[in-house]
């Protein structure tokens, strides 16, 4: 039974696995060998923008111009959405001062 990989030993308990290290857990594996795997698909992806004449400082141009466009528009909702609040809270205020002084009233 002891030849055969297949075989289950109950006489042997199974150790419990190690918890891999906080380091190991946030890579993903092991430090070395993550960095040999980026290294390659670092690569990788290089030769494919250079095939595709693309620089990298464009990707980091077109980054940066697509991360000011979202922050223009994120603003520029909350403008319009301060404009609907201050329209609404016209109105919504009002109603609801009156509705709490008159259940206050009724309290009594």
């Amino acid at each position: 039974m002891r030849d055969d990989p297949m075989a289950v030993d109950f006489d042997h308990p199974r150790r419990p696995a190690e918890r891999p290290s906080p380091v190991n857990r946030f890579l993903g594996g092991p430090p070395l060998t993550v960095l040999l795997r980026l290294v390659f698909v670092s690569l990788l992806v290089g030769a494919l923008l250079i095939w595709l004449d693309i620089e990298p400082r464009d990707v980091l141009r077109t980054a940066a111009r697509l991360v000011e466009r979202f922050w223009a528009m994120g603003f520029e909702a909350f403008g319009q959405a301060g404009h609907y609040l201050l329209a609404g809270a016209v109105i919504v205020v009002p109603v609801w001062l009156v509705m709490r002084l008159l259940t206050m009233r009724g309290s009594r």
